[in-house]
C-alpha cells in the first residue's frame, strides 16, 4: 500500500462502522474507483459528511475528480482465508 493510501485508511479507519476499503485502479486508462464497506447503512448514511471532505482532499491533493458516488448493498461476499 502506498504512503497516499494508507494515509487516507487512516482518515476514515476511525469512523464507526467502518470495516475495510478497496482503491481499484485501471493502470491503462487511469480510470480509478473506490469502495468502502461498513457494517450497515445507518453507519454508512452517517459517514457521509467525513466521507465527502475526504473524497474532496483527496481529489484535489492528486488532480483527480469526483465523477461520482454511488451506494450499494453487499448482495453475496466470499474471501479466500
Amino acid at each position: 500500500m502506498s504512503a497516499n493510501s494508507e494515509a487516507i485508511v487512516r482518515q476514515v479507519q476511525d469512523v464507526p462502522g467502518f470495516r475495510g476499503a478497496y482503491y481499484l485502479v485501471d493502470r491503462a486508462t487511469g480510470v480509478a474507483k473506490s469502495l468502502t464497506l461498513w457494517d450497515d447503512e445507518r453507519t454508512m448514511m452517517d459517514s457521509e459528511e467525513q466521507a465527502a471532505r475526504i473524497r474532496e482532499e483527496t481529489a484535489q491533493r492528486e488532480g483527480q475528480r469526483i465523477v461520482s458516488v454511488e451506494r450499494f448493498e453487499v448482495g453475496f461476499s466470499h474471501l479466500q482465508p
